[in-house]
């Protein structure tokens, strides 16, 4: 029996708790899972998970990593081989080991040469349960090596003879890609006449005049280096038959001419390959490819076959103008003689190349990780194929196996090893290798025997909540080693249950397929193996479900009407219903005309737009229910009312006129129920493609009872048509019989064509499938076709079927290609699409910006320059640059604290920018990035620049302390920014009197090294303001402001006590109230008496006297004349209150009201007038009696009163 983690059959919500079943997998081909919270003791033998390629070139010019990772527990150290021997990598100061891994990093950058460290390498991954091995990795350099000198003479050529231009580039690693192009590195042009072949050689199969050049370059691009190595130019001269004969006059001989073919019309020969045969071998899976290249005039066309079968369809595809057949993913079903003919007017030739496919070894059934419990039996199989038959050989721990230590416990049976009765001890990783001529395949799988206990993964006193009369699953996620039973119980003493009732899944989980009311209660799950047992409870309760008791009605209401819909919910009383109300599957219009309570809708004003259907939701966390209502609007009816309604549908349809891309269709209107039709809608269903889905196809008047409708191909066409009227529409009719159109070629191709690589060296081309209505056929397929747009290559194509995407591999770093995806089917081409342009994929940008400069514009900016990159080695779409900056370390002592790197990036083509919220007197390092769409490129060299000083912040905190008399003690922290080196404190204060004015400020410069000064001399129990700032030699900063009190002297404080400020006393107050209440009523009084006619002795009295100095009111706008006495109008002085001191002097009257006037008595007239405010100043007469016995005047009084 082999151990079992169960896995995870789905996740289920049953309320308001989910049901999280973690079930876990079954582990015979699988990792343990290393989850330190549930599996931390568990052990795993090593796996390997990252390596470098088995032939690994490697740029010379920076630094070799060769890559092995690889994960186990515990976790497992690493070592090397080189060459088949230990690598110490301890001697080479050069070679280091990735912490924690197994990577290996040589540094040939700082010295040491690439062609040191060439080799074989393998990688060792061990722990305390076995090892893995890696691949052996062939590290090589790669190489672009020069074109060794040489002197080519000039090629004179007769009109019409065929010509071969050697390439021959060096031999480079890996191989170099081969063009021809002129001086002005433009790629010279070829046809069916002049072409490129497989081994770089340029063909021309006859020569023209126009061919006379002198600049035939032959180019070697090597792409690992990126480097291009040229052929010196050959010059090429075609003559005509008129200049060969001048030639000939001027005694020159025929062989100085290169080559002896006649110029005259002539039947192919091939140029390459030689002969009649050839043969060609290949791998499976690789591109096959075959070339013919053939001379002849006029110029030879190509042709291929394949004598005893088809060329394969979709995996064949015309190169070089027909002249190279490749045929991608060869199998051995590819094998076979294949034939090129050459034809043209003057005869045919042909040659017969026979192609063996070979295989390296491929997997038929790869060895995968075993875990077994102790006793238990399994095996592990390693099965491949290739061409040769690859031999099979097993090692264990990576040594063979066998030498390896005997276990008894296992035997070797071919590509099989049979495991029976294992203990812990058989625990190891054994490795199959699979090798013929051809190359080999290397997996590690491992051997591990554990022996656990019983788990229960799955969270204690889980609690699931479900509705009644669903299924109820309850979690119990399991993991022991033999795999445990699994028992449960329900309650305390209840048995175990038994599946008649229950459902027991394999995975632990407890299905009660109808949970009932009496389903609630507590369930126990109880794991057992023979080493030992665990047990968890879960809580099951079971909930009543939620029911829309009253639904909503459907509704017809007049415009401006009113409507109201109910919706009652019966709910479990445990959960909380939430009520939704919405319109046609919508949110309800934000109007206050819709208003909504506990049960109900109602909508005022009803209008035309109202109209749809509105639906009850009510939602609880475990359930919800809805129910819906159509409202229908009308207009308001006259008495008797007509009844109007939608029409009722049309009906007996029929088909006739049925051609290729067009039928009539006719109909008979239904009953226009008082509201005539507007329209008729018709609509189809293509039964074919999308059944039950009726989409619109056309509308026609209401008048008119016939359609002409187009159709598209290859469609199974039924139509339904529904009336209009102001009302609203109709039903649908009764679909019409089902019309079958013939099929045809696409009209249209895919839309949304693009380009986009998402590697470096790929290029991903997606496009809109074309729907199976628009297919016009079967047999829908796309010809996605493809060529670099700055090159004179031509378009690659393959045929793909209904899909939306092919990706290109093995392009170059961000090219622009032209891209074109066309649509066929069986019968026939979509019209030729147009081209649309698109990039291979990105890659890092290579080069750092240079020339970083920094400008500090004051304590927080500084300004960055940089030299832009050159465009080629952004390798991408320049997104812009991005600038990190740090501050290294404060100017000032007090502030060292590390502060995390900043990034600001600058979009597009900028070579400068800004960095504000600088810190001022600090210094700061920055470096510059360029950034396309893959990533960010390599950091400019570190430029540290240094703010100067600013001014400080404020300080910290301000407090008085120690209050006397006539001093106070301030303390203060310094600035927490003092931005620069502060040269001293500035401390400014100023007293503040009862009336909260402002006295004379007072300025006092602190050292800079103080933190606490005592202000003597002040006044007694006065407040005082302070402003305190710090200051740098830029300037001041920012100020802290505090306020205290000088304590009191005792004494003066008792007298102070009885001094009483009169205005503020109460029966003062009234006193003024009552005097201003009776002058209003008084000149209410006389302003009526005046109106009326009527005498008024006060104003008889005036007449008779005719005071000059009393002015009478002003007529116009009812105010007193002016005042006579000038001091009336003085302002009062500020403070004059009260003393400064806020202290009353002995000899001032305590009661007097004199102080508040003028010293001018009141006086009344016999009607009880008070004239005292008419009156002039006069002399202040001796007062007779006492003082306190004369009536102050009470608006002097007023207004002093302040």
């Amino acid at each position: 029996m082999q151990l079992k983690i169960m896995p995870k059959k789905k996740h289920l919500s049953a309320g308001g708790v989910p049901l999280i079943l973690f079930l876990c997998q079954m582990i015979s081909a699988l990792d343990v899972p290393l989850d330190p919270k549930l599996l931390h003791d568990l052990v795993q033998p090593p796996t390997i998970t990252q390596q470098s390629p088995k032939d690994y070139i490697i740029d010379p010019r920076e630094n070799i990593v060769i890559q092995c990772e690889a994960k186990g527990k515990p976790p497992p150290s690493f070592s090397w081989t080189r060459n088949g021997t230990h690598f110490d990598i301890d001697k080479d100061p050069l070679v280091t080991m990735k912490p924690g891994s197994g990577t290996l990093v040589i540094n040939i950058m700082s010295e040491g040469k690439a062609e040191t460290y060439e080799g074989v390498y393998q990688c060792t991954a061990r722990n305390e349960r076995g090892a893995a091995v890696s691949n052996n990795i062939v590290v090589r350099p790669s190489r672009s090596p020069l074109w060794t000198k040489e002197r080519l003479e000039p090629i004179v050529l007769q009109n019409g003879q065929s010509l071969v231009l050697p390439c021959r580039p060096p031999i480079g690693l890996p191989p170099a890609i081969i063009f021809w192009m002129d001086n002005s590195f433009q790629r010279l042009p070829q046809s069916e006449r002049v072409s490129q072949g497989l081994n770089g050689d340029l063909y021309f199969s006859n020569v023209l005049p126009e061919d006379t050049r002198e600049d035939y370059i032959c180019y070697a691009r090597f792409n690992h280096t990126q480097t291009i190595q040229q052929k010196q130019p050959i010059s090429l001269k075609v003559i005509s038959v008129d200049e060969l004969n001048d030639t000939i006059a001027a005694n020159l001989s025929d062989t100085e001419f290169y080559g002896a073919k006649s110029s005259k019309e002539r039947p192919p020969t091939f140029l390459t390959p030689e002969g009649n045969e050839s043969h060609k071998e290949e791998l499976r899976g690789n591109v096959l490819s075959l070339e013919c290249i053939a001379e002849g005039l006029p110029t030879p066309i190509i042709y291929w076959i394949k004598e005893d079968g088809m060329l394969p369809a979709n995996r064949t595809f015309y190169r070089n103008f027909k002249k190279t057949l490749q045929i991608t993913h060869v199998s051995e079903a590819d094998s076979g003689n294949y034939q090129c003919i050459a034809k043209n007017a003057l005869g045919a030739v042909h040659h017969t190349i026979s192609v063996t496919v070979k295989a390296a070894p491929y997997w038929i059934v790869a060895p995968q990780n075993l875990v077994l419990s102790p006793g238990e039996n399994g095996t592990l199989i390693c099965r491949a194929n290739g061409n040769p038959k690859p031999r099979i050989s097993w090692l264990t721990n990576g040594v063979p196996i066998e030498i390896a230590l005997d276990d008894p416990s296992r035997k070797i049976d071919g590509d099989t090893i049979i495991f029976s009765n294992v203990q812990e001890s058989s625990s190891a990783v054994y490795q199959c290798n699979a090798s013929n001529k051809y190359g080999y395949l290397l997996a590690n799988a491992f051997v591990n025997v554990l022996a656990e206990p019983p788990r229960i993964l799955t969270s204690a006193n889980t609690l699931y909540q479900v509705i009644a009369n669903r299924p109820a699953l309850l979690d119990c996620a399991f993991f022991g080693s033999p795999m445990p039973t699994i028992e449960w119980f329900k309650g305390t003493k209840g048995s175990a249950l038994h599946e008649d009732i229950y459902v027991l899944h394999d995975n632990g989980t407890l299905e009660i397929p109808v949970a009932q009311k009496d389903s609630t209660g507590t369930y126990t799950c109880v794991a057992r193996n023979k080493l030992g047992m665990a047990k968890n409870e879960v809580h099951l309760e079971i909930k009543d479900p939620t029911r829309i008791i009253k639904q909503p009605e459907y509704a017809v209401v007049q415009r401006g009407s009113k409507v109201s819909f109910e919706c009652r919910v019966k709910h479990d009383h445990t959960l909380i219903p939430t009520i939704m109300w919405l319109k046609d599957n919508g949110e309800l219009p934000n109007d206050e005309r819709f208003s909504t309570d506990k049960d109900h809708l109602v909508v005022s004003d009803v209008k035309d737009d109202d109209g749809g259907t509105y639906t009850c939701t009510a939602n609880t966390t475990l359930d919800s229910a809805s129910a819906s209502a159509v409202l229908r609007v009308v207009a308001p009816t006259p008495t008797p009312a007509p009844i109007y309604d939608v029409p009722n549908p049309p009906f007996d349809l029929e088909l006739t006129n049925q051609l290729d891309k067009s039928v009539q269709l006719t109909w008979t209107p239904g009953d226009d129920n008082n509201s005539p039709i507007t329209k008729f809608i018709i609509e189809y269903e293509d039964a074919m493609h999308d059944a039950g889905l009726w989409r619109h196809q056309a509308e026609v008047s209401g008048t008119q009872t016939t359609a002409q409708l187009k159709l598209s191909p290859y469609v199974n066409y039924s139509f339904r048509v529904m009336a209009e009227n102001s009302i609203g529409r109709s039903m649908p009719s009764e679909a019409s019989e089902q019309y079958l159109t013939k099929a045809a070629e696409p009209d249209q191709n895919p839309m949304a064509v693009e380009g986009l690589g998402t590697e470096p060296d790929n290029l991903v081309i997606t496009w809109k499938p074309l729907n199976g209505f628009q297919s016009n056929g079967p047999g829908l397929q796309y010809k996605v076709s493809w060529r670099q747009k700055d090159g004179d290559d031509e378009w690659t194509s393959v045929v793909v079927a209904n899909v939306s995407k092919y990706i290109v591999s093995g392009t170059p770093t961000f090219v622009p290609y032209l891209i074109k995806v066309q649509a066929l089917n069986d019968v026939g081409f979509a019209p030729e699409p147009a081209a649309v342009m698109g990039h291979s994929g990105e890659d890092l940008p290579m080069v750092a910006p240079g020339n970083v400069r920094v400008s500090v514009v004051n304590s927080t900016l500084a300004e960055v320059h940089w030299d832009p990159v050159p465009p080629k080695s952004v390798r991408g779409h320049l997104q812009g640059y991005r600038i990190y900056y740090w501050k290294t370390q404060s100017s000032s002592k007090r502030n060292r604290r590390h502060i995390e790197k900043k990034i600001l990036t600058f979009q597009g083509t900028k070579t400068h920018g800004m960095l504000p919220g600088l810190q001022p007197y600090s210094h700061y390092a920055l470096n510059v990035r360029v950034v396309n769409g893959k990533g960010e490129g390599p950091a400019s060299t570190d430029r540290g620049f240094h703010t100067p000083e600013g001014v400080p912040s404020a300080p910290s905190s301000l407090k008085i302390v120690n209050p006397t008399l006539d001093s106070l003690t301030l303390e203060w922290d310094p600035p927490s920014h003092p931005n620069g080196i502060l040269t001293e404190y500035i401390l400014q204060y100023q007293p503040i009197n009862s009336t909260h004015e402002l006295g004379p400020l007072v300025d006092l410069k602190i050292p800079a090294n103080k933190t606490r000064w005592t202000l003597k001399n002040l006044n007694f129990s006065t407040r005082y303001k302070f402003y305190f700032y710090a200051q740098t030699s830029v300037g001041p900063g920012s100020q802290i402001t505090e306020e205290a009190i000088t304590t009191v002297d005792e004494g003066k404080k008792a007298m102070a006590s009885r001094q009483v400020d009169i205005a503020t006393q109460g029966w003062f107050i009234g006193l003024m109230c009552a005097v201003a209440l009776l002058i209003l009523i008084l000149l209410i009084v006389c302003f009526i008496r005046r109106n009326k006619g009527g005498k008024y002795p006060v104003k008889e009295k005036e007449d008779a006297h005719a005071d000059p100095e009393i002015q009478p009111m002003k007529e116009d706008d009812g105010t007193f004349g002016e005042y006579s006495d000038a001091e009336d109008h003085k302002p009062l002085k500020k403070g004059s209150r009260t003393p400064s001191d806020r202290t009353v002097k002995k000899e001032d009257s305590d009661d007097s009201l004199v102080d508040y006037g003028e010293g001018v008595n009141g006086q009344f007239n016999e009607d009880g007038s008070f004239i005292g405010q008419y009156s002039g100043k006069k002399e202040k007469e001796p007062a007779e009696g006492n003082e306190s016995s004369e009536a102050p005047s009470p608006v002097n009084a007023m207004n002093s009163f302040v």
